[in-house]
Parts: structure tokens; C-alpha cells; sequence
């Protein structure tokens, strides 16, 4: 009889992950980790104490993944690589963007964290020197919202054909830009 395979935490995290990209967390079980392994439930229990640990552990990871995407992106200002980044992930990850994104969860819960440190950033950007924290909350929601949209449209495969991935990217720039004008104006009028 041959030797039995150990499993360790990564393999079985990522055989877990492979299961969620396709099927959504949800489709995280113990059986099916362990179909995916070619092994009995027994390693995953050993590691896990309980399924929605091993569930805990791939949503940390595709955080991990969605932050090394953004780290390559080499754009030129914070809301460019968000959301190139929104779309690269849109594009490679559908099922779980759609999961993570669209339907209530319990694992976005810290988004406002990352929006307040995103909020503190736009403080430094030349283009928004003396903005009011309400300016650019309502200016990164604008931007979050076709930012959502385009990646959306990708994560459902409804990008019109006669637009490839760069000029998808383009637009997303390009609208971005469009509402910076727009509120600079505003601010303008106001002031």
C-alpha cells in the first residue's frame, strides 16, 4: 500500500480556492475540498477546526490576491490602479467578484477602512490640494461607482464587443478624468 499524502494548509487552502472560483464560497465543503485533493476529509480537519475557518483562510487569500494586483498596476495616481485593479480582478475572478462585490457577505465588512485610507490619500494628490473630507468622499463614490459598474460588465461578460480589455481600461481613465473635471468645476462655482 502506498504511503498516505499529507496535506499541509496551502494545499488544502488551495484547493479550496480553486473550488470558490469556481462555485463561490459556498461551494467550499469538506467533500469537495477533499474530491479536489483526491483524499479523505480527514487532512482538512486536521488543519481546520471547522469548514468556515478553511472558508476564513481563502478569503484572506484573495484579499492577498486582489492586493498584488493592485500592486502591479503602475498607474499614476491612486484611482487609476483601484480601479485597474477592480477590473483585472473582474476579469480573472468573475464568480468571486460577483460574491465579494455584489452580493451581501459577511467578508467586506472592513471595506470602510480601506475607503477612509483611500479618502486620506486623495488629501495628498496635488489635484485635490485644500478639497473638504465631504468633497472627497463624494469624489471617490462617484469614482467607485463606474468603477463598479465597468467591472460588473466584465465579471457578467457584458463588454460590448467592439471594446478590448485596453480600451476598457482607457475608458475607465478616461470617465475617471471626466468626473474630476466635473467636481473641480463644481468646487469652482462654489467657491
Amino acid at each position: 500500500m502506498p504511503p498516505k499524502t499529507k496535506f499541509d494548509k496551502n494545499a488544502i487552502v488551495d484547493a479550496a480556492l480553486e473550488i470558490a472560483k469556481e462555485k463561490g464560497f459556498s461551494g467550499i465543503t469538506a467533500r469537495n475540498v477533499a474530491n479536489q485533493l483526491h483524499s479523505s476529509v480527514a487532512p482538512i480537519y486536521v488543519n481546520f477546526s471547522t469548514i468556515e475557518d478553511l472558508v476564513e483562510a481563502v478569503v484572506q487569500r484573495v484579499f492577498a490576491i486582489s492586493e498584488e494586483l493592485l500592486a502591479k498596476q503602475k498607474g499614476q495616481s491612486l484611482f487609476e490602479n483601484i480601479g485597474k485593479a477592480s477590473l483585472a480582478f473582474a476579469r480573472k475572478y468573475p464568480v468571486l467578484f460577483r460574491e465579494l462585490s455584489i452580493q451581501p457577505n459577511p467578508y467586506m465588512a472592513s471595506y470602510e477602512t480601506v475607503e477612509n485610507s483611500m479618502i486620506e490619500s486623495l488629501a495628498e494628490d496635488e489635484a485635490m490640494q485644500g478639497w473638504t473630507l465631504e468633497e472627497r468622499k463624494r469624489l471617490l463614490l462617484k469614482m467607485r461607482v463606474f468603477q463598479m459598474g465597468l467591472s460588473v460588465m466584465i465579471a457578467n461578460g457584458h463588454v460590448p464587443s467592439w471594446l478590448d480589455n485596453q480600451e476598457f481600461d482607457e475608458l475607465l481613465m478616461e470617465v475617471g478624468n471626466d468626473i474630476l473635471i466635473a467636481q473641480q468645476l463644481k468646487r469652482k462655482e462654489h467657491s
